[in-house]
This record gives structure tokens, sequence and C-alpha cells, in this order.
């Protein structure tokens, strides 16, 4: 990809989003970050860019349920990273209807973009979500797909929709599946700032579950595999999983982050934090042989680092988590 192209971001306010928008900047793109419109004026995540990534950034509010504001946002643009979602998993219990209409007919909407804008290549963010609880180990991308919430089932029909646009209109996309994305700037919707900020503000740290296995990439990571997937020619048309191919349970997570801590910190259960019942996904490990060989992508942060640098960054942003809020 040549310094001089531009680039869209949608989703460019949340946690992954936001990341990705700084290491582009920092690449020398011309970065267009599309945001959805709040009343407040509020770019999200993107508050948390040093000043001067943020003044190179062109911030367009919008939403992706309108079909023009997302034409509009394409126009000029080479590659599009398509990161905006819906991406609450209770939430989506409580309002199916808007979780699909903006995961699936927002992604639609991309897609149509950048067929009318003849854009050079879409990356398109699905979800380890869509696999539901393993059922074969390491999970590739040939794993079934199981709508284990309405969330995951809107991502399993954005992916669809994806490759369709390719198969039948020739759209040069490529879909990366993360697994579990951690880091500074992540929201307590996540377990890891869950437990951090518990365990900086409280004796006790509440989870829901501590026996689920995740497989987690710092966010470094997971950027890295967008970058590549932006640029590396010849793979249009691929899905690819973004993972450290290990899994790790709740409970030890918790574990060493308290140890991170250090400060006396008991582990509870609690039955209010728990998924919304049938969508928790017991097990998670995936296989990124595909991206390692396609993408030449590997994760280069070991999970205690990771984690390392995600509790000092709470801890120094600590009143950024209001509440149980720090939503975007």
């Amino acid at each position: 990809m040549a310094a001089s192209e531009t680039v869209l971001v949608t989703g460019a306010g949340g946690f992954i989003g936001s990341h990705l928008v700084e290491a582009l900047v920092r690449e020398g793109r011309r970065v267009r970050a599309f945001v959805r419109y709040n009343g407040r004026g509020d770019a999200g995540q993107l508050r948390f860019l040093p000043a001067e990534a943020r003044a190179e950034v062109e911030v367009v509010f919008g939403d992706l349920r309108d079909a023009n504001a997302v034409q509009d946002a394409a126009r000029g643009v080479d590659v599009v990273y398509h990161l905006g979602a819906l991406i609450g998993i209770p939430y989506s219990y409580v309002h199916p209807r808007e979780t699909v209409d903006t995961n699936v007919t927002g992604t639609l909407n991309v897609l149509l973009a950048a067929r009318e804008r003849g854009v050079r290549r879409v990356v398109h963010t699905s979800t380890s979500e869509v696999y539901g609880t393993a059922r074969t180990v390491p999970i590739t991308e040939e794993h079934p797909l199981q709508g284990q919430s309405p969330y995951s089932a809107s991502k399993i029909g954005a992916d669809m929709l994806v490759e369709s646009f390719h198969r039948s209109f020739g759209v040069p996309v490529v879909t990366l599946r993360p697994f579990n994305t951690y880091g500074p700037r992540q929201s307590m919707r996540a377990v890891i700032p869950t437990i951090a900020v518990q365990a900086l503000r409280s004796d006790v740290v509440r989870l829901g579950s501590l026996s689920p296995t995740r497989d987690l990439n710092f966010v470094t990571d997971t950027v890295d595999g967008f970058l590549r997937a932006g640029r590396v020619p010849g793979v249009e048309g691929r899905l690819m999983n973004l993972a450290r191919d290990e899994e790790t349970t709740i409970g030890a997570l918790a574990q060493t982050i308290v140890a991170m801590v250090g400060r006396p910190v008991r582990i509870e259960t609690d039955a209010s934090r728990r998924r919304p019942e049938a969508s928790e996904v017991q097990r998670l490990r995936g296989d990124s042989s595909l991206a390692r060989e396609l993408l030449g992508w590997k994760p280069a942060v070991s999970l205690d680092e990771g984690l390392r640098q995600t509790v000092a960054w709470v801890r120094e942003n600590l009143d950024a988590y209001a509440g149980d809020g720090y939503q975007v």
C-alpha cells in the first residue's frame, strides 16, 4: 500500500479501531475515521491518541445504517477497514433488531460503497464468537459457525454478505477473524479491564464464571494483522483467524492480574455477571496457521507482557472507568 493512499476506518472510535487509526497515521496514511454520531460530538477512544496523531485524522460522524453517509465517507478512498459494529452480547439480547441493522445492513452499505467507489480492498472484521463453543480444537476457519447469541448471528450474516460480494461482484475483500483482543483503551464490556478495574478499586473481583477459556491477542498484534491484510497482495477473498493459538481460563487471567496489581484481592463468582443463558462460549483456542502463511503474521507480545501493559494503562486512567461505564 502506497503511503499516499487514503484509508477509511469504520468503527474508528472503538478500542481496536482507535489503535488501527493511530498505526495508520504513523505509517503516513491519510486516514478518514468514521465514528457513530452522538449528541456530545464524542469521537470515542480517538481521544486517547497523541495530539499530533489526532490532528492528522479526518473524523466523519455518521451511522453505518445510513447508506448515503457510508457512500460519502468512501469517496476517494483506496482501502476500507471495516470494524464498525454493535458488539455488546447482552445488548444484542435486548435489542436484536438494532444489532442486525448495524452489523448486517451496515456491512451491506460498506460493500455497496466499496463496489460503487472502486476501492482497492476492503478488510472486513469478523469475530471468534461466530464459532461458538469449540466443537474441535484448535479452531480453524473450517470450524462450523454457531449463532449462540443475536450478536454472533449478526456477524455470521455479515461474513456471508462479504463472501457473496466477492463471489458475485468481485469486490476485493479480506476477512479477519480476531480472537479475544485486549489492551489499553478497552472498555469494561471486556473481561480483562473488568478484572483490572475491580482489583485496583476493591478487595474483591467478582466474575460470572472462571472456567471458560479464551485465546488472547494484544491489541498491537491484532492491528498488525489488519495492516498486513490491507497491503499483502493476492489474498482477496480469503478469511483468516488471528489468534495466539493458546487458551487461558478466566480464573487464571484473574489470578495473574491480581498478582500484577500487587494487593490482596479475593476472586469470587457472581451469577449477576454471567452472560445470558446459552450465550457463553466455554472454550476458545484458535488456529492462525493461515494468517501466518498468507500474511506473514505472528503475535509478538506475550500474554504476561500484554497484561502488564494493560494493567499499567488502567491504573494510570482509572478515572476514565466511571462506575460500570467506560462504554463507547
